[in-house]
């Protein structure tokens, strides 16, 4: 449904629930009743209800809830912040009905397409990122019998976190399908082989949104590669097959508007949001942001879905050169079940912006 017919449509069966450190089990009349908390010094002299817990430290090795709900509903926006250094420490998890196995596993930073540690302004229609590092999600997260949303801190220092959680106790229908996001990473992609996105996920869904840290690690363009999925009975071709890096994310000609260089661009389902450039000391290597959201064009399959992209530069004679570059990804979609193969927990090492 439109966002616009929802403003109009009354719903008397639902009711807007929010988790934050001031109500953090989104108790009704709960909010803003703490007598202690990260903000009780400052509201001394003013009491409860003041702004006494705005916020909560995720000491290492802890993991910090964000949302434990039971019952029919669906998250509508989740709000975070942190400081930048945290956004590939934090590990975000999201299980749906109870289901042990997350159905989201991605770094905090990435989720919100902010994999290099450094805030890079994204506008779209389900992520914003705003300054200074103000991380919002809009993705629809149905579930039908309980939510849990945690932070995991896998990094040596606490996080002090600011976060508020927003979901409506709604039914939910019978073919909304449940959100699931994975994170991989080649450091580095091993020369003539692809960069996997999703690899044996089993059910049918559809497939909406990719984003994509890519530092590259040799001179000349970068993206000559190709995104392609796997629907279903699929094999060694695919069925959907894109012609280029820079083509998938909407843009062309290498990104590259001539007396400008690489221009960045964030529309409301794809773009080219951050360019990072060596700075002629010690910074190393170009590394780049990109995301589309397939929400106008979902990728649609019936029981099977793997997903990559080819990794591919220019070298002498007009040939393509296999890249071996820095490539972490984020591939988000809706699937009939709350669980699917996935990769690897990812470790602090492993997440690490070197």
């Amino acid at each position: 449904m439109n966002p616009l017919d929802l403003m109009a449509t009354l719903r008397p069966d639902a009711r807007t629930r929010s988790a934050s450190p001031e109500n953090p089990a989104g108790e009704p009349g709960g909010g803003g009743g703490a007598t202690d908390g990260t903000g009780a010094a400052a509201a001394r002299d003013l009491g409860r209800g003041w702004k006494v817990s705005p916020s909560v430290e995720v000491a290492p090795g802890a993991t910090h809830p964000l949302l434990e709900a039971t019952g029919s509903g669906v998250v509508q926006h989740l709000w975070v912040t942190t400081h930048p250094r945290h956004w590939r420490e934090l590990v975000l998890r999201m299980h749906w009905d109870g289901d042990p196995a997350p159905a989201v596993e991605v770094p905090l930073g990435d989720f919100f397409g902010q994999g290099w540690g450094e805030f890079a302004q994204l506008s779209s229609q389900v992520v914003a990122a705003n300054p200074h590092g103000g991380l919002n999600s809009y993705w629809r997260m149905p579930f039908r019998r309980g939510a849990r949303i945690t932070l995991d801190n896998l990094g040596a220092d606490a996080a002090v976190v600011y976060y508020q959680v927003t979901w409506s106790e709604e039914e939910v229908g019978e073919h909304e399908g449940y959100l699931h996001a994975q994170w991989r990473r080649d450091h580095p992609l091993e020369r003539g082989r692809t960069h996997v996105l999703l690899d044996g996920v089993e059910g049918a869904g559809h497939y909406v949104g990719t984003y994509l840290a890519w530092g590259v690690n040799s001179s000349g363009w970068w993206g000559e590669g190709e995104v392609k999925f796997y629907l279903d009975d699929d094999d060694d071709l695919a069925s959907v097959c894109g012609t280029g890096t820079e083509d998938y994310f909407g843009g062309a000609w290498n990104f590259d508007v001539p007396g400008q260089g690489y221009t960045t661009y964030s529309t409301p389902y794809l773009g080219l949001h951050q360019v990072l450039r060596p700075d002629g000391l010690y910074r190393s290597q170009q590394r780049f942001g990109m995301y589309r959201w397939h929400l106008p064009d979902p990728v649609r399959f019936r029981s099977a879905l793997r997903v990559d992209v080819q990794a591919l530069g220019w070298r002498s004679g007009g040939r393509y050169l296999p890249l071996a570059d820095d490539i972490a990804s984020t591939a988000f979609l809706y699937l009939d079940r709350t669980s699917t193969s996935r990769p690897s927990a990812p470790g602090v090492d492993e997440m690490e912006v070197l």
